[in-house]
């Protein structure tokens, strides 16, 4: 059977790092469809396609190569896995106005459903209501904002601690007024605020083969 399961949640919950190992016991693909929706905001920038042009922004993201690659497998961008320029502050402040277009998303949309046609372990925004609404078992994955701000400043050593979490405090606004977080009925929430990743991944884990 084809096993799809679905992560959603906001910025900074763990959702990358539940994904990853789910997919590496589970022996799946790995889809992180945020870093798709940055790929595009990158190139947009590049290619100086204002992030308020939502019909050239779906144009421009239908001619990136969106593929799965290396092992265990994971999301690739033209070929190549996806580089540290996505995670630049410049394409952070930009990310949400890109992604906010119903024709952007629809792009989006396909591709990551033909992505994940053979089944895989995809996280981001709508995947479980949207994306995959037939998904074999939905996460919202949620911390409180001081957690998801304590990870994001661990992640990424050397960088100004006040502003990543500004600018997390800032994407949390943005993505509420753009496009705000409603999971599916039937996804199972897990807040993941005061809990290790092992204990996350052994609780998700388990529901995914009780439902397989």
């Amino acid at each position: 059977m084809r096993v799809l399961v679905a992560i959603d949640g906001p910025a900074g919950s763990g959702k990358s790092t539940l994904a990853r190992g789910l997919a590496r016991e589970l022996r799946l693909p790995y889809i992180n469809t945020g870093l798709m929706y940055r790929a595009l905001t990158h190139r947009a920038l590049a290619a100086g396609v204002a992030g308020s042009d939502g019909p050239a922004l779906a144009d421009l993201a239908t001619r990136i190569n969106f593929g799965l690659g290396g092992e265990p497998p994971g999301l690739l961008i033209d070929g190549a896995e996806p580089g540290e320029e996505l995670q630049s502050a410049r394409v952070e402040a930009e990310v949400s106005e890109v992604s906010r277009h119903p024709e952007v998303r629809d792009v989006m949309r396909r591709l990551q459903r033909t992505l994940g046609a053979d089944g895989a372990v995809m996280e981001g925004r709508d995947i479980g209501t949207v994306v995959f609404p037939d998904a074999t078992i939905k996460i919202f994955l949620v911390a409180a904002r001081e957690e998801r701000s304590a990870r994001r400043i661990a992640e990424r050593v050397g960088e100004d601690p006040d502003g990543l979490d500004a600018a997390l405090a800032e994407r949390d606004a943005r993505d509420g007024r753009v496009n705000p977080f409603v999971p599916a009925d039937d996804a199972v929430a897990i807040d993941n605020t005061d809990k290790g990743i092992d204990e996350v991944l052994a609780e998700a884990l388990a529901m995914v083969r009780e439902r397989m």
